[in-house]
C-alpha cells in the first residue's frame, strides 16, 4: 500500500470514527465547560507491554483541532509499563475531551496487537521463523492493525485480496481441484500481465504431493497440520516453495511447529484474538 493511499485512509477513518462519536456535539461538554477553557491532559499507561498508535494519536488531536499540541515522550515500538506517560497534549479543553475516546480507543487497541505479537515473536527467538499476521482484522481498522503487528515484531501477510493470489480450500474445491486451480491462475497472471505471488493451502500430505508435482506457485501453506505431518511436509517440500504452518497454533505450541523448520507462522489471532492495553487519558 503506497504512503498516500495509507494517509487517505487514515483521515477518512479518523473523520468517520469522530462523525460516530461526536455526531451534532458533545453535549457533556457543552453543558458544564467554556468553550473557550483551556487545558492539559497526559496518556498514562496502566500495563506493561509494547506501544503502538501513539502517531495515530497524533494525527486524531491534529484532525480534531490544528490547535491542540502534542509532545511525545515514547515511541511506538518501545516497551512500557503502569505510570509511564506516553504525551502531553494542550488546548481547548473541549478538543481535547472530543479526541479522547477515539485516541484511547486506537492507542489501546493497537497497543494490546503489538504487546500480543512480541510475546509470539519472542517464542521464536534463534529460529529462521517469522511470524504472520492475516486478515482476520476489524473492518476499517485493518492498515492500523497491520501497522501494529510491524511494531511487535511481525510480518504482514497480505493487506487484501489485490496483493496476493492465496489459492485456500474454497478456491481449490469451486475451481476443480488443485491442478486446475494452478492452471487457471498461470492463465489469469499471464493474460492480465500481473506479477503477484502465489500460495496454496494443502490439508494434508496427499496435497502436498500432488502442489509438488504440479508446481507453479510460491508457497505452501500446511492448514491444521499436525506438528509430525508438519515435520514431514518441510522434509517433502524441501527448499522448493516457502512454507507457512496456519491453523490453531498457540502461543504454547509456535515453538514447536517453528522447529519443524517452516519459513513462516500465520495466526489470526494476532488481530482478532488479544486484549486491550489499558491505558488512560488525565487532566493535570
Amino acid at each position: 500500500m503506497n504512503q498516500t493511499l495509507q494517509n487517505k485512509l487514515l483521515r477518512d477513518f479518523i473523520e468517520n470514527s469522530l462523525s460516530e462519536d461526536v455526531g451534532d456535539g458533545d453535549h457533556s461538554s457543552l453543558a458544564c465547560i467554556s468553550e473557550t477553557e483551556e487545558g492539559k491532559a497526559r496518556l498514562i499507561v496502566k500495563e506493561q507491554g509494547i506501544l503502538s498508535g501513539s502517531r495515530v494519536a497524533a494525527e486524531v488531536f491534529s484532525i480534531v483541532d490544528p490547535g491542540l499540541e502534542s509532545d511525545m515522550f515514547i515511541d511506538d515500538g518501545s516497551e512500557i509499563k503502569p505510570g509511564d506517560i506516553v504525551f502531553h497534549v494542550k488546548g481547548r479543553v473541549h478538543s481535547i475531551l472530543k479526541a479522547e475516546r477515539l485516541v484511547l480507543n486506537i492507542m489501546q487497541r493497537m497497543s494490546g496487537i503489538a504487546t500480543s505479537t512480541h510475546q509470539h515473536v519472542l517464542r521464536l527467538e534463534g529460529l529462521k521463523t517469522r511470524i504472520l499476521d492475516t486478515r482476520k482484522t476489524t473492518p476499517g481498522m485493518r492498515f492500523l492493525e497491520k501497522e501494529a503487528v510491524r511494531t511487535g515484531g511481525g510480518m504482514n501477510h497480505r493487506m487484501g485480496l489485490y496483493d496476493m493470489i492465496m489459492l485456500k480450500d474454497n478456491h481449490i474445491d469451486y475451481a476443480g481441484g488443485i491442478e486446475n486451480a494452478i492452471s487457471k491462475t498461470k492463465e489469469y497472471l499471464t493474460s492480465t500481465g500481473r506479477r503477484l505471488k502465489v500460495e496454496i493451502e494443502a490439508r494434508n500430505l496427499r496435497e502436498v504431493s500432488i502442489i509438488l508435482e504440479t508446481g507453479g506457485v510460491d508457497r505452501i501453506m500446511l492448514d491444521n497440520f499436525s506438528i509430525e505431518d508438519t515435520k514431514e511436509a518441510v522434509r517433502m517440500i524441501g527448499s522448493r516453495f516457502e512454507t507457512e504452518s496456519s491453523g490453531g497454533i498457540t502461543l504454547d505450541t509456535i515453538r514447536s511447529y517453528a522447529e519443524c523448520g517452516v519459513d513462516f507462522i500465520s495466526s489470526g489471532a494476532l488481530t482478532h484474538h488479544i486484549k486491550s492495553l489499558d491505558m488512560s487519558l488525565k487532566a493535570f
